[in-house]
């Protein structure tokens, strides 16, 4: 049964982090030495006092009112989940985690991604988020 906890907080932290935008409601999920990374573009942070900030201050409030995450592939054990999505939304926001650096293109991006999420002592430990940066780029005309 411990899997399918790992999914329920799983589940709550998304709910935190892309439906109601609280930082605290994400963090609660969280181990307090638990790490974030996006993986391409090196964004995120250890323990809950460098989240906090990150969290607060530069994911939530860049995330575009029309992000859709679709899941496509779980793999869930007591140990962790993996998973496969595809987001979607309009590049309509500063973007520093996903797009360093590049001011809002207003362009359609569809991307896979990949995310591994640890657990220990029943909550987050560690998430990694994987995506195809190249792929990302070329659909708002950088090269």
């Amino acid at each position: 049964m411990r899997a399918q906890e790992n999914v329920r907080l799983w589940l709550a932290h998304l709910a935190g982090e892309f439906g109601h935008r609280d930082v605290e409601e994400s963090l609660a999920t969280m181990a307090d030495d638990a790490t974030v990374r996006h993986v391409p573009t090196g964004s995120g942070g250890a323990g809950k006092n460098a989240l906090r900030p990150y969290y607060r201050d530069e994911f939530i409030p860049s995330i575009p009112q029309d992000w859709t995450h679709t899941l496509t592939n779980r793999l869930v054990t007591e140990r962790g989940i993996a998973e496969e999505a595809r987001v979607r939304f309009h590049h309509s926001k500063q973007m520093n985690w996903f797009l360093p650096g590049i001011p809002p293109t207003g362009k359609l991006i569809e991307v896979d991604i990949v995310v591994f999420i640890d657990f220990h002592d029943g909550l987050m430990a560690a998430e990694r988020i994987y995506w195809d940066q190249a792929a990302v780029l070329k659909q708002i005309g950088e090269k």
